[in-house]
C-alpha cells in the first residue's frame, strides 16, 4: 500500500494533473445550434477546472453519430469554434480537458439521421427500449448493418474528430467505446453477429475499436489519447456479452500494445449485481493495462483513496458529484458538505441546474 491520495499530483504523459480527480464525461443536452457548444458550455466546464482533468462530453464524429438531440458535435467548423470557447476558458482557469470522440451506432432514430436514414450497426438487431428525438420518445427501429467496405470510413470519422478536437485546443481525447455505443456494438457478442473479419472471435469484434484507436493516436500520439470501456454494463442500452471477461480481456491486451495515456474502466458499483464470473473492476484489468487506469462508478472519497493506495488505479473520475459541485476537489480536500443535484434539470435546458450550483463558502 502506498500513501497516495486523490490530491496528489500525477503525471499523464506529457500532462502534470494537479490531482487525481477527473471529472467524468456526461451529456447534459446543452449545446446550441448546430449541436455547437456556446458561451454556456464554456462557463460550466471552466466552474469545473479544479479537476486534475476534464474529460468533456460525448461528441459525435459525424452527423451519422448522432444519437440525442442538443449533443454537441466535433464534425463541423461551427463546432470547433465553440468548442474553442471551452478549451480557451478551461484553460484560463488552469485546468486540463480532454474531448470524447462518439458515434452512438443503433442508438439513435431516423429523424435524428441525415436523410431520415437509418441507424448503422455491427449487425442488424434492434434494441429493445425508445430513442430521445425531437418529436418526443419514439420506439429504436432495426438498424443497417454496415458492410465492411464502410468501415475504413467509420474509422476516418474518428481520425476527423481527432483532428478537429486537436484544432479545437483540446489537451487530448478519449474514444467512447462504452454504455452500447457503436465501438461497444462491435464488442460484445449480443449485437455483433458478423460473419467477416470483423465479428466471431473477441479478438476479430476488437478490431474496429483498435482500428479507431490506432488512428487517433496517429493525431495525437498515444500519450494524449484514453479508451473508455464498460465490461459490466448492466444492460444499459440493450447490449450484453456472453463471456465479458473474455471479450474485454482481449481487448486491453491489444489496446495495451498501442502505449495509450489510459484506460477509463466503468465499474461494478458498490451495490451493482454481480453475476457468475470475475469482477470486472480495476484490480483485474491492473495486470493486463501498462498506461494509467482511471477507475469510475460511484466512488466517494474513502473509496477512492482506498483504490488509490491499493494500486489498482492511477486516478478516480466522478460523474454525478461534478454536476452540483462545480468545485468537488476542494470540497472533499476540506471535508465539506456536498450539493444535492437537482435530477430534473440534468438533460437539455439553460443556466438552472448546469451553471447556477453554488461553490463552496469560504
Amino acid at each position: 500500500m502506498s500513501n497516495t491520495d486523490i490530491f496528489s499530483p500525477f503525471q499523464l504523459g506529457p500532462l502534470r494533473l494537479a490531482n487525481r480527480v477527473v471529472m467524468a464525461p456526461m451529456t447534459r443536452n446543452r449545446a446550441g445550434p448546430g449541436n455547437a457548444p456556446t458561451a454556456l458550455n464554456a462557463t460550466y466546464y471552466a466552474q469545473r477546472a479544479g479537476a486534475g482533468l476534464i474529460v468533456a462530453e460525448a461528441s459525435q464524429v459525424s452527423p451519422q453519430g448522432l444519437g440525442y438531440p442538443g449533443t454537441p458535435g466535433i464534425h463541423s467548423a461551427e463546432q470547433v469554434a465553440g468548442w474553442k470557447l471551452v478549451t480557451r476558458a478551461v484553460h484560463d482557469a488552469g485546468g486540463r480537458i480532454f474531448l470524447q470522440l462518439w458515434h452512438v451506432g443503433r442508438i439513435s432514430h431516423p429523424s435524428l439521421q441525415p436523410g431520415g436514414a437509418l441507424p448503422v450497426a455491427p449487425s442488424s438487431i434492434a434494441p429493445a427500449g425508445q430513442a430521445w428525438t425531437l418529436d418526443g420518445m419514439k420506439s429504436y427501429v432495426t438498424p443497417r448493418a454496415l458492410d465492411i467496405a464502410e468501415l475504413p470510413g467509420i474509422v476516418a470519422q474518428y481520425r476527423d474528430g481527432a483532428a478537429n478536437a486537436k484544432a479545437a485546443g483540446f489537451d487530448g481525447v478519449e474514444v467512447h467505446a462504452a454504455h452500447g455505443y457503436l465501438l461497444d456494438q462491435f464488442l460484445r457478442d449480443s449485437t455483433n453477429r458478423r460473419s467477416d473479419g470483423y465479428g466471431g472471435s473477441a479478438a476479430n469484434r476488437a478490431r474496429l475499436l483498435v482500428e479507431v484507436m490506432e488512428a487517433v493516436a496517429g493525431v495525437w500520439g498515444g500519450e494524449r489519447v484514453g479508451v473508455h470501456l464498460s465490461p459490466t454494463n448492466l444492460a444499459f442500452n440493450d447490449i450484453s456479452d456472453s463471456n465479458p471477461a473474455e471479450t474485454f480481456s482481449t481487448a486491453v491486451r491489444t489496446l495495451d500494445r498501442l502505449g495509450l495515456a489510459y484506460l477509463h474502466l466503468v465499474e461494478p458499483g458498490p451495490a451493482d449485481p454481480v453475476g457468475p464470473g470475475p469482477r470486472l473492476d480495476a484490480a483485474f484489468f491492473r495486470p493486463l493495462w501498462r498506461g494509467a487506469l482511471v477507475a469510475n462508478k460511484a466512488y466517494d472519497l474513502a473509496r477512492a483513496n482506498t483504490v488509490l493506495r491499493g494500486g489498482a488505479a492511477d486516478l478516480v473520475s466522478f460523474a454525478t458529484l461534478f454536476i452540483a459541485n462545480p468545485d468537488l476537489p476542494e470540497r472533499l480536500r476540506r471535508g465539506a458538505s456536498l450539493n444535492a443535484p437537482d435530477r430534473k434539470t440534468y438533460y437539455g435546458g439553460g443556466a438552472k441546474g448546469y451553471i447556477e450550483y453554488p461553490p463552496i463558502q469560504g
